[in-house]
């Protein structure tokens, strides 16, 4: 069986890459764990791809946990 491969990958936008924010919409969500994970996702854009995988590890970690504790 065949996979198809991927095409080349985007560069960075014209101007280098966009400044770190806390949410899409730029504002913070109110709760200081999430807000800390979008802060470290918007951060790992700037990171090798390898070394993305920790960044993105760590987030789900976090967002499983807060997740979790709105049922407890």
């Amino acid at each position: 069986m065949t996979y198809p491969q991927p095409g080349p990958r985007p560069g960075p936008p014209p101007g280098g890459l966009p400044p770190a924010v806390s949410s899409p919409g730029g504002e913070d969500t109110g709760h200081p764990a999430v807000d800390a994970v979008l802060r470290s996702l918007a951060n790992a854009a700037r990171l090798a791809p390898a070394e993305q995988i920790a960044e993105f590890e760590a987030a789900h970690q976090v967002l499983q946990e807060t997740l979790a504790g709105i049922d407890r």
